[in-house]
């Protein structure tokens, strides 16, 4: 059997080729990636989390803007969430971050409404007005007892006892 030269050459450039493309994807699936200098850095503080990661979206408007940095708990219990933005962004002080779900149980994200107001954030502010993550499992929770609880208080006759004649 004779050996090509071409041949040897065609199958190294394809092994390269499949070695190049598992590296590419293992970057892409780990979140890997090389951050602009200088970027936006806000932090805004939540009462519920409810499960937001590290590296999670921010959107404006359904457009990615930015990830997640940092989540870490403050001195009064409430989560203290740094965001890591794009640094041609121009949000006012009375923008709103709030976390919310993709679809009914897809992962959570952050998004952010712009305000109105003339001033804007620098980096390093905190973004004040937040509005928590609702947890699906205690939303339930007060519609199954809240309901229960309601139908005892409408009904005297299952919290007073029966008087006898």
């Amino acid at each position: 059997m004779n050996r090509s030269s071409v041949r040897d050459f065609v199958v190294g450039l394809f092994v390269l080729a499949g070695i190049a493309a598992i590296v590419y994807l293992s970057i892409s699936i780990g979140g890997l990636t090389w951050h602009k200098a200088g970027g936006l850095k806000l932090s805004a503080a939540f009462d519920e989390t409810g499960g937001l990661s590290v590296r999670a979206p921010v959107v404006i408007a359904g457009v990615r803007v930015g990830e997640i940095a940092t989540i870490s708990l403050q001195n009064d219990y409430r989560a203290k969430v740094d965001l890591e933005l794009d640094p041609t962004l121009k949000l006012p002080t009375d923008t709103t971050a709030s976390i919310v779900t993709a679809g009914v149980l897809g992962d959570r994200y952050i998004e952010l409404q712009p305000g109105g107001d003339e001033k804007l954030l620098k980096s390093g502010e905190r973004i004040t007005f937040t509005e928590s993550a609702v947890i699906l499992e205690r939303l339930i929770g007060q519609l199954v007892y809240g309901s229960a609880k309601r139908s005892t208080t409408n009904n005297p006759a299952a919290t007073e006892p029966a008087k006898t004649k």
